[in-house]
């Protein structure tokens, strides 16, 4: 295939996003991961009222009582089910958005959000307590789909030298959806007895608010020229997002990871376990993944309650403090998104990882001595909250941004498929398996997770190359050595993508 040479821009100071391109980052993260953490947030206030929903329907229908360990068996189904719907929704956004495209597997994924909120508003007044479970597994779908998809059109809109704080809007908006969830769950607003239906219904309105907005902007320029070749669009898409000045090199970008990939079409999730090319981009994405949930981030929300009530904090005020988790998770993904693509990802990622494992430490010592000086709590709520900012600083925030940089266009979309599912399945895998570990360890379970943070932060330190400001291709040449043990491969991939240049 014949390419047109472009005219190179000049170098020149790096630009800011322009407003289409930051508008576009809006318009994906509010209907993608900010799904995921308002969803994960808002299930935590209605427990008690849930509880007493089984029970009265329970009692109408067979004039009888609910057995408690039913009515419990019952509770986890509607609160893990997400977790499956999150799973299958991982498998199937990687080939929906290759299908449909980035930005038409996020419009169709609103549909199901709003089904899933349509039946989770209606299951109270109708006295049906398995739509309450259909539709959590139905957003978890959605929630699995907008994981996969957001990052993945977030890391191929943006400049490469912007590529890193673009990205950083999946973790913005997450945290920004468990902030969200928090307020509005609490009890003087959908929180209460009265309104916890329309609390878990809410969930619609992301959902059309991305409908109306985000057919306005464009889709993914990469997914329009490699996958669908059609550079007429590409080249409009561009010159939205980057300007008439500045789109040159951004389509040169693109046409020479068209040119090395050579007509190679998207790739199933099992196909990359057999190409040896990405051996180590494929066991970073799972041992990232795997040690984000694993890191013990969930054991610090589980003893937040317990540390806030010892340090004095009564608890009618426990909800409007743990909105301070929330305001620092969200306030760590502003800080990483601003600093990324100036520190570097290896920095910050290894640094995190590195600082929750004293914290680790400190919590170990400190909820051991809990009860035996006054100032000891204190020292608990403080490392409570730095083991937060320290989770969004590094691992948070960080892990979606480098599965998207560690693959060429036709690996990407099935790389965040496995990266997807091996997450959800984590995540139920820790939720099934931490009171086991809390009631066996009780807080010296946090020595279990210094070991897991010690471990990942050095598999990136040994492993992982800075990514800052490079290419996906020049990304891809930096692991040839790690995936054959020698230059041959690597030679190789330079030749063809020299030989593009000069052409």
């Amino acid at each position: 295939m014949e390419y047109q040479p472009l005219l190179k821009s000049p170098d020149g100071p790096r630009k800011l996003p322009s407003w289409t391109l930051f508008l576009t980052v809006c318009a994906i993260g509010i209907g993608g991961t900010f799904q995921y953490g308002y969803n994960v947030s808002i299930i935590n206030a209605p427990t008690q009222y849930i509880h007493h929903f089984l029970n009265e329907t329970w009692r109408s229908r067979y004039q009888m009582e609910l057995n408690p360990d039913f009515l419990t068996f019952l509770w986890s189904v509607i609160a893990s089910i997400f977790s499956l719907g999150g799973l299958c929704g991982a498998h199937i956004g990687g080939s929906t958005a290759i299908r449909l495209g980035r930005k038409g597997a996020l419009l169709v994924n609103n549909f199901i959000a709003i089904l899933a909120s349509i039946l989770m508003g209606i299951s109270f007044p109708t006295g049906l307590f398995e739509l309450l479970i259909v539709g959590r597994f139905l957003i978890g779908i959605s929630a699995g789909i907008g994981l996969c998809v957001q990052p993945l059109y977030l890391g191929e809109i943006a400049p490469k030298h912007l590529r890193g704080t673009l990205a950083m809007g999946s973790s913005i908006f997450l945290t920004g959806g468990i902030l969200t969830g928090q307020i509005i769950g609490l009890r003087e607003l959908l929180g209460g007895a009265r309104y916890w239906p329309l609390l878990l219904s809410s969930s619609c309105f992301p959902a059309f608010a991305q409908l109306l907005f985000l057919p306005w902007f464009p889709e993914s320029p990469r997914y329009l020229l490699i996958d669908r070749g059609d550079e007429i669009k590409c080249t409009k898409a561009l010159k939205r997002f980057h300007g008439l000045l500045h789109y040159q090199t951004e389509m040169e970008d693109i046409q020479r990871e068209e040119f090395a990939l050579n007509g190679e079409k998207p790739k199933k999730p099992w196909q990359l376990f057999t190409d040896r090319s990405i051996k180590w981009q494929l066991i970073t994405v799972i041992v990232m993944t795997m040690g984000q949930q694993l890191s013990g981030i969930n054991a610090i929300y589980f003893y937040a309650t317990y540390v806030f009530k010892q340090a004095g904090i009564p608890q009618e005020k426990i909800p409007y403090v743990t909105l301070g988790t929330g305001a620092c998770e969200c306030l760590t993904a502003l800080t990483c998104g601003l600093l990324i693509d100036y520190m570097g990802r290896r920095f910050l990622i290894i640094g995190g990882y590195a600082v929750m494992t004293f914290w680790c430490i400190v919590l170990t010592f400190s909820l051991t001595y809990q009860e035996l000086y006054s100032w000891v709590p204190y020292l608990s709520l403080a490392s409570i909250f730095a083991f937060i900012l320290s989770f969004g600083l590094g691992p948070g925030g960080i892990t979606n941004t480098l599965i998207a940089e560690l693959f060429t266009q036709s690996s990407r979309p099935a790389a965040y498929m496995i990266g997807g599912s091996i997450s959800w399945l984590s995540f139920f895998t820790i939720g099934m398996l931490f009171p086991f570990i809390v009631n066996g360890l009780k807080h010296y379970c946090f020595i279990v997770f210094l070991l897991e943070c010690s471990f990942i932060a050095s598999f990136i330190f040994f492993v992982i190359p800075e990514t800052k400001n490079k290419s996906f291709l020049e990304i891809k040449r930096e692991f040839q050595r790690l995936n054959f043990g020698s230059k041959r491969q690597e030679t190789e991939l330079c030749d063809r993508i020299q030989l593009h240049s000069e052409f």
